[in-house]
């Protein structure tokens, strides 16, 4: 734990961003058919209607039409299709 607030201090004094410098969830939406999602956990379900996918946040819920996982890296994923709705089922943090 002591390692993680050092390293939070010198990355506030470097003014490195938190999606880079942490495991802090970043979502980019383009239009209504691209959705990127950086540092994710897991791909929970994948259904050409609908895609559950874990993160920090929570789980993101992506509901829509013709729905595909463009592409997929171990932190990153870009989802593409035609999307209707986004949902994200928020964890509750214990520490708060």
């Amino acid at each position: 734990m002591k390692n993680h607030r050092f390293s939070n201090k010198i990355n506030q004094l470097l003014e490195v961003p938190r999606e880079i410098s942490g495991h802090d969830t970043k979502i980019s939406i383009v239009g209504f058919d691209e959705m990127l999602i950086e540092n994710y956990k897991g791909i929970l379900e994948y259904e050409e209607f609908y895609i559950k996918i874990k993160t920090d946040l929570g789980n993101i819920n992506i509901s829509g039409f013709s729905l595909s996982l463009e592409q997929v890296t171990e932190d990153d994923i870009l989802v593409k299709g035609k999307i209707e709705r986004i949902d994200i089922e928020r964890l509750i943090n214990e520490e708060e």
